[in-house]
């Protein structure tokens, strides 16, 4: 189990370690951007457009509720700790073993790319948005260009976690 969390521990130690480097004087301080036209999502030319703004991405913590977490991590747990595009929930430190985490957008797709690069099980989910996979311990489905990863970390055997998993991949595909 301790190598699944390395790659959690890594990213933690990565983001507290990250912002000490981007400290800067204030004659570091960039010059402010240049404004943006008004115009920029009109007609740039004779047939041609700019490029529209990427939809917003969904809620982390909004595509799986603290019931559905619970269920499925066969455990209570704390409240959900969202950051950026992803939301955490974990079992208190006096309970069992269990997380649940979901990650929304680019994160997400990388989670999926990792695992089949690590030679990890990656197995088609039929009918589940535009595109859906499940792992022994996540699902990842995509709708359109935006990619959900749903992973979760218990002490038992993954093979009881296959059923649980791919219907929470359905009802998440559903909300988003």
């Amino acid at each position: 189990m301790r190598v699944r969390r390395l790659p959690t521990l890594a990213l933690a130690v990565l983001a507290l370690a990250l912002p000490a480097g981007c400290a800067r004087s204030a004659d570091d301080a960039p010059a402010a951007p240049a404004p943006v036209p008004a115009t920029a999502s009109a007609a740039t030319a004779e047939g041609e457009t700019a490029t529209a703004a990427p939809a917003a991405l969904p809620d982390a913590c909004g595509l799986v509720t603290a019931a559905e977490a619970e269920k499925l991590a066969g455990t209570p747990l704390d409240d959900a700790v969202p950051v950026r595009d992803t939301c955490s929930y974990t079992a208190p430190v006096d309970g069992p073993t269990a997380q649940v985490e979901v990650y929304v957008g680019d994160g997400a797709e990388k989670y999926l790319g990792i695992e089949r690069d690590l030679g990890h099980e990656v197995r088609p989910l039929s009918g589940v948005g535009d595109e859906a996979h499940l792992t022994a311990e996540a699902f990842f489905v995509r709708k359109a260009r935006v990619w959900v990863a749903v992973r979760l970390v218990r002490l038992n055997d993954p093979e009881e976690n296959r059923a649980p998993l791919e219907g929470l991949a359905r009802v998440v595909a559903d909300r988003f």
